[in-house]
């Protein structure tokens, strides 16, 4: 994440997968390819990868950094909750770091950011589905409150959903400071304090426009049964509501024939959050496939 893309808890990353040469590594939310990068690379000589995001552009930046490893990486735009059925032999390694990447949030034609205007998109693979418009101009009230509390931890929720309603029966909403602005003012907290207040509802709108929570415990379930033997799998969440899917269906493996590596989530180091300020909500935890 970061303004180069900067790839969150690298060092940390990597211990917990074990790379080391050979082997064939996922990594299933690939971005801009900082992380496989790396894989690549302290799995060479013969290393392989398959890298997989549902973002076409994330995807093309990707296939530009690893451009050097050439045969040993294969891409392809896929939502990781398709990859038990796409990976084609048991992993040494998989990787998944959910949430928005820098590419999305510095763009502002995604529609994902606050800071600077564009669509209320936000979809993370544009082929299809509702967008962030959508949901703000079409659901009635309650259920836009609903989904403000439940995917952002809104305490504000069904106060800001009341003026969204009263603002687009004027007219619709089409940018994202026109919809931050309306926010702010319903939230009502002051300006300079914390994280801006119209965060959380745009986190909300994220999550629920690319359905980001939908079968994530089952996918990981999944995911970490196709390991090899000794094979391991690591999540990098950056929310709670992540965070704790992960921290769930990681304790129910760990009494199915798993080891947890991660008692506690893995965090970033001061260093770290003061080079790249996204970092600091990551969350780090993996576990491994006990010996066969």
């Amino acid at each position: 994440m970061g303004a180069l893309h900067e790839p969150v808890l690298l060092a940390e990353t990597l211990e917990l997968l074990a790379v080391r040469p050979g082997g064939f590594w996922v990594d299933g939310t690939v971005g801009a390819g900082g992380h496989a990068a790396e894989i690549l690379t302290r799995s060479a000589p013969d290393g392989r990868l398959l890298a997989s995001d549902r973002d076409a552009e994330a995807l093309a930046a990707a296939a530009q950094t690893l451009a050097p490893f050439a045969a040993r990486a294969r891409l392809l735009q896929a939502d990781y909750r398709e990859l038990p059925a796409l990976i084609e032999e048991p992993p040494d390694g998989i990787l998944l770091d959910l949430g928005v990447s820098s590419l999305q949030l510095d763009r502002a034609e995604r529609g994902f950011s606050l800071k600077s205007d564009g669509p209320l998109d936000m979809r993370m693979d544009r082929r299809g589905g509702i967008t962030a418009a959508d949901v703000v101009n079409r659901l009635p009230e309650a259920e836009l409150a609903d989904i403000i509390y439940r995917y952002g931890e809104e305490r504000a929720s069904r106060r800001i959903a009341r003026r969204i309603v009263e603002t687009r029966r004027r007219s619709p909403f089409r940018s994202t400071l026109e919809l931050a602005e309306v926010v702010r003012s319903a939230a009502r907290r002051p300006r300079g304090r914390g994280i801006d207040a119209a965060t959380l509802t745009f986190q909300a709108l994220r999550i629920h426009v690319n359905r980001e929570l939908e079968g994530l415990g089952d996918v990981l379930a999944s995911l970490a049964r196709r390991l090899a033997p000794r094979g391991r799998l690591a999540v990098i969440a950056f929310h709670s509501l992540e965070d704790r899917e992960v921290k769930q269906a990681f304790r129910s493996l760990a009494a199915a024939g798993f080891r947890l590596l991660t008692r506690k989530p893995v965090r970033p180091g001061e260093d770290e959050v003061r080079r790249n300020a996204r970092s600091r909500s990551a969350r780090l935890r993996a576990i491994e496939r006990e010996a066969a």
